[in-house]
């Protein structure tokens, strides 16, 4: 509600500087709106791709290739999911769907995830808050919804941003399990 406040009392003063200066604010805003469109258009080409891709993984049965060779990693970071097999396909679809940088198609499977480590408990415990952790961190080894993004705006290399994407995704994938798992011992749950 405070945002909307925010937002409206930015556009207000906009309008108001506007009558006072070149009035240039309704050709911008047709400009922004038409490059908007455009842009949008462009991504949605991307996810419809990348989202048709994940979908031919799972019918194939590579998401559950996947699984398997991801289970090792999430056993040590989500003890439950190795009793929980539908937890552990959720969290193997989540951090696969983050490492090609569709963290929009990775939501869903986190949400899945997340309520399956939640287990009606009011509050987070310690996997529930690694998970939140790794998919703010969102390890990417294939910037997919970025890539699209630059090429959109007009980028003729866009994934030139590649050992810059994958360095930072570590660095703070790995600080931020690093942080949880500090914080775990200094408040353990009773």
């Amino acid at each position: 509600m405070v945002m909307s406040w925010v937002f409206f009392t930015i556009l207000l003063i906009s309008a108001i500087f506007s009558l006072f200066t070149d009035n240039s604010l309704g050709g911008a805003a047709i400009q922004g709106a038409q490059a908007g469109i455009t842009l949008a258009i462009s991504l949605a080409g991307s996810l419809c791709l990348w989202t048709g891709v994940g979908h031919l993984m799972e019918k194939i049965g590579l998401t559950d290739r996947l699984s398997r060779l991801l289970r090792p990693l999430l056993r040590r970071l989500f003890p439950s999911s190795e009793k929980d097999p539908r937890l552990g396909n959720a969290l193997s679809a989540n951090l696969c769907a983050n490492l090609l940088g569709l963290g929009n198609a990775a939501t869903p499977m986190g949400i899945r995830a997340a309520r399956r480590l939640a287990g009606g408990n009011a509050s987070a415990g310690p996997e529930l808050c690694r998970l939140i952790v790794l998919n703010t961190a969102s390890i990417q080894l294939i910037p997919a919804n970025v890539a699209a993004l630059r090429s959109g705006l007009g980028c003729a290399s866009p994934f030139d941003i590649l050992p810059a994407v994958w360095v930072s995704s570590l660095c703070s994938a790995g600080l931020g399990i690093l942080a949880a798992w500090m914080l775990e011992k200094v408040w353990r749950r009773d």
